[in-house]
């Protein structure tokens, strides 16, 4: 035990130890009430759930979750040991050879589900960053967002470059504090089997925002103070690099150089070496790691090469290392239907997975139907697919609520996202206690059906409102149907020949009120089955076929 973190040795004690042990909690949890012990004996049940190694069409009621969870504790034990830093030939991470459409580890499926309160999270203090990433896992959450951005949003964030005597930068030197707190971050998630989808550039840290040009930034003079303005280091001029001393246009313009050095734009051999070199160094400490996803942008609207030279550039320079990674460009366009989108979809030998976090932007009906046509046109070469910014949270500058960003998340996983998180606050619900929630209930979910057996299946309602209900299912064994807030629609159960019990889970508590209790057996007496959501809160009915 002495090889994992506390963590893993509590939640192994709680889940293997049984009754028994619960009573002893007080000595690792500092809880302040029975209900919150039972609380946290109940998130360290669920802790890591998407280990699960059930396949297609094997599946278990709520009450024998509880048993299944003993086993899954084993799983994680092993599976912490395998999260090592070794260089492997074949990925550990991948798209599951068995189903494209998800990611596998190690051959072992994985769903990647997660949240966090901020977009750059190797910038926080050691001491911040552990809580966050206990809390995730605690919640059964595999998997964060990484920007490297350096923008001094919150005042903490340092540069990569060395800062000199006279407050100039030297893009030849490198602070070893940054690196330091991004080799942390790097440690830290794998001892937690967390994943990061990393995001080499953003956009954002490289303009000064005119009144109202950016709604999403706090500060508003990002280029003016960043080490690759001319007028901040020592190893190049205004006039040798082709940059300008503003940049107030809202980098959805695309009028910033910096984004226009590669060989087949404006081959800007002044700049373009500072930027290779910065990757080298990125790359120097992932690569020792193997439980990283690569993007090369956030939200872009740039040019299709500047994508292609950065992905091609990370993918080769793997491969001298003996490693093969998996890429993806991240494009604005909320339409997913957009030209843009296609430089990705159209191009799997480059970029293995795809990223469509803006399809965030869209509600209701229209963010299912999104979705669901980048399925049915990525059929061919099926691929993950991720959206590693789910937007919604009341009260945001979007207009958008609390309820819009946990629907997102629950259409996409019906839909068949490989990976979801939740954008920070005020984007996004981050990692409060509703994400928290839908996390739990998700692995819940996940432990009554594996995700990667089910297909969409509206088809299957009817009598359905648009935004009313959404399904999925592994025909004639598991059904899912979620209800955003309530109502009825009528299944077709045509395909089970036999009896089936229903579960529903609580997405709102992220429990399953049946979890102790023997759930409703039904017997099939009509094929068209008539399904009502106990409330109008947000839940998941679960269809299971019984023998």
């Amino acid at each position: 035990m002495s090889a994992l973190d506390p963590l893993l040795e509590a939640h192994f004690r709680y889940s293997y130890g049984g009754a028994k042990q619960r009573d002893k909690r007080s000595t690792t949890c500092k809880c302040t009430s029975e209900a919150e012990k039972e609380e946290r004996w109940l998130q360290r049940l669920y802790f890591n759930i998407a280990l699960n190694r059930q396949k297609s069409g094997k599946t278990l009621n709520c009450k024998a979750n509880y048993m299944k969870v003993l086993v899954i504790s084993l799983v994680a034990l092993t599976n912490s040991l395998m999260f090592s830093s070794a260089i492997t030939a074949e990925p550990a991470l991948q798209p599951w050879k068995e189903n494209p459409w998800y990611w596998s580890y190690y051959d072992e499926p994985v769903l990647l589900l997660g949240g966090s309160d901020d977009d750059n999270l190797f910038q926080w203090r050691q001491e911040d960053l552990i809580n966050q990433l206990d809390r995730l896992a605690a919640a059964g959450g595999n998997v964060i967002r990484n920007t490297m951005s350096d923008r001094k949003d919150l005042g903490f964030e340092i540069y990569p470059f060395q800062q000199l005597d006279n407050g100039l930068y030297d893009l030849n030197t490198w602070d070893p504090q940054y690196w330091q707190r991004f080799e942390s971050l790097l440690a830290q998630t794998a001892k937690r089997h967390i994943f990061i989808q990393l995001e080499i550039w953003d956009r954002f840290d490289y303009f000064d925002a005119a009144s109202k040009a950016c709604l999403s930034c706090n500060s508003t003079e990002h280029w003016k103070t960043h080490p690759y303005n001319p007028a901040n280091n020592i190893n190049y001029s205004y006039e040798e690099s082709g940059f300008a001393a503003h940049y107030p246009e809202h980098p959805g313009a695309n009028k910033q150089p910096f984004f226009f050095t590669t060989p087949k734009q404006h081959n800007n051999q002044v700049v373009l070496p500072y930027q290779q070199r910065f990757v080298k160094k990125l790359l120097g400490h992932t690569l020792k790691y193997d439980h990283v996803l690569y993007c090369m942008d956030n939200e872009t609207n740039g040019a299709e090469e500047w994508g292609r030279f950065w992905a091609t550039f990370v993918r080769d320079r793997a491969a001298q290392e003996g490693k093969v990674l998996y890429l993806t460009e991240m494009w604005d366009d909320w339409n997913l239907t957009g030209s843009s989108h296609k430089r990705t979809f159209d191009h799997p030998e480059l970029y293995g997975f795809v990223d469509v976090s803006q399809n965030n932007h869209n509600k209701g009906q229209q963010h299912w139907d999104n979705f669901s046509y980048v399925r049915e046109y990525l059929a061919p070469h099926p691929r993950p697919m991720n959206t590693t910014k789910t937007y919604g949270a009341s009260g945001n500058k979007f207009g958008h609520t609390d309820q819009d960003g946990i629907e997102r998340f629950w259409r996409h996983l019906l839909a068949g996202a490989a990976s979801m998180r939740f954008h920070r606050p005020d984007s996004g619900l981050g990692l409060n206690n509703k994400a928290v929630a839908c996390i739990r209930a998700a692995r819940l979910l996940e432990s009554l059906v594996p995700l990667w057996s089910i297909v969409p299946a509206n088809a299957l309602l009817s009598d359905r409102h648009d935004n009313e209900a959404y399904a999925a299912a592994h025909l004639g064994q598991a059904y899912i149907v979620y209800f955003p807030s309530g109502g009825e629609v009528v299944l077709d159960l045509s395909a089970i020949t036999e009896s089936h019990i229903i579960h529903w889970i609580n997405i709102d508590t992220g429990l399953c009120p049946t979890l102790n209790l023997s759930a409703q057996q039904h017997n099939v007496t009509n094929a068209q089955h008539a399904l009502s959501s106990p409330s109008d809160e947000n839940w998941v009915a679960v269809i299971l076929a019984t023998p």
